[in-house]
């Protein structure tokens, strides 16, 4: 699955939960014997993964609890929010189950200036703020009745677009459950919603080499 970079060395590896047997199958052919520390391991060649668990997973202490635990099928909420677009869905395991995609038109910034520019501005402005409303009342609709099934909230796209969706006061019940995981997603889709269940199920190791 995806890679990226790590702040001071590394890089984090997401994770199938189906894959981790052969993940681990492959770091040990590949750096040989490894030692568990918890949920790090230290491979014979200096090689290190160290594992997160996945959102909503309880805390584990082995990566047999790990594996067992990733490979549980739980119910995810989903919100990814861009300017004026909007996804929320609900994932069961891997399938999702509810859904609902909408989009507005939020006015692009631009480049003229006095008093045409703070016009532009406001009704970008505006726009955003009935964009976050709509987007609230979607998730309000689709997520907050089995919130109380909800193992986590899984949130992507723009971090100010979903900040302003969740902060809506009849949604702190979701919020409380947002995870600390934040996918990269583009323009939210009915496509790229499905797509974002894997990223929400896999588990994250912070992989560093010798």
């Amino acid at each position: 699955m995806g890679e990226r970079e790590a702040a001071g060395g590394g890089k984090w590896v997401d994770v199938a939960p189906e894959r981790l047997p052969r993940w681990l199958e492959n770091f040990g052919s590949r750096h040989g014997p490894y030692a568990e520390k918890g949920l790090i391991l230290i491979a014979a060649d200096g090689a290190s993964a160290e594992w997160r668990t996945p959102p909503g997973s309880p805390p584990v202490e082995t990566m047999a609890e790990l594996i067992r635990e990733a490979r549980t099928p739980r119910r995810l909420g989903l919100l990814l929010a861009r300017k004026g677009a909007v996804a929320v869905g609900i994932a069961e395991g891997a399938e999702l189950v509810a859904s609902k995609v909408e989009t507005h038109y939020v006015q692009g910034r631009t480049a003229a200036g006095g008093w045409s520019q703070q016009r532009f501005a406001r009704r970008r402005d505006n726009q955003a703020k009935a964009a976050a409303a709509d987007g609230a009342g979607i998730v309000g609709r689709i997520l907050l009745p089995r919130v109380r099934d909800m193992a986590a909230l899984v949130t992507g796209g723009d971090r100010s677009a979903v900040d302003a969706v969740l902060a809506a006061p009849t949604l702190a019940p979701l919020a409380s459950l947002r995870a600390e995981r934040f996918l990269d997603v583009p323009e939210p889709r009915h496509a790229v919603l499905v797509s974002a269940i894997a990223g929400a199920r896999a588990v994250s190791v912070l992989v560093k080499q010798p």
